[in-house]
């Protein structure tokens, strides 16, 4: 037998037959390669089975109370995430200057020297970014005042 192939074998010596594992043992006991490699696995798989390394806590339970309390403020019954930040009025306003800003900027002599040089191509990725802007504006909008917006509308 291979040294190769006795360790191949030997990691499986649950499900060999008696044969098999008869052949495995003498040429583990002759070959001072195979033992040496078979003594570092039987150590190293000792190490993990025996406990050395500390079980780690489980963290869910703890994590799911904290997410649980802080969800929901009792006495304002508002969302932690909707605490700050703007209000609706003034996001209606940066989102109109906002627009008008992409609006205008079809009209500045910056626009003009740069289509000039580059012609209709250029319109095309302008248009893309301003889509994507406005439409990640919304989108942020539309989150941050879901519930805000549903009760309005009675949705």
């Amino acid at each position: 037998m291979k040294c190769n192939s006795v360790l191949d074998v030997f990691y499986e010596e649950d499900t060999l037959p008696l044969r098999k594992r008869l052949v495995l043992a003498f040429h583990i006991i002759f070959c001072g390669h195979c033992a040496a490699h078979v003594e570092h696995y039987e150590e190293t798989r000792s190490v993990l089975t025996s406990g050395v390394f500390p079980p780690s806590p489980d963290f869910c339970d703890l994590i799911m109370n904290v997410v649980n309390n802080e969800a929901f403020d009792e006495e304002t019954e508002k969302s932690v995430f909707e605490t700050g930040g703007f209000s609706t009025r003034g996001w209606v306003i940066a989102g109109i200057i906002m627009f008008l800003s992409f609006v205008t900027v079809f009209f500045g002599q910056d626009y003009n020297s740069i289509a000039g040089d580059w012609g209709s191509s250029f319109l095309l990725p302008l248009g893309i970014i301003i889509g994507i802007v406005i439409t990640a504006y919304g989108a942020l909008f539309i989150g941050s005042h879901l519930k805000e917006l549903s009760q309005r509308f009675k949705l």
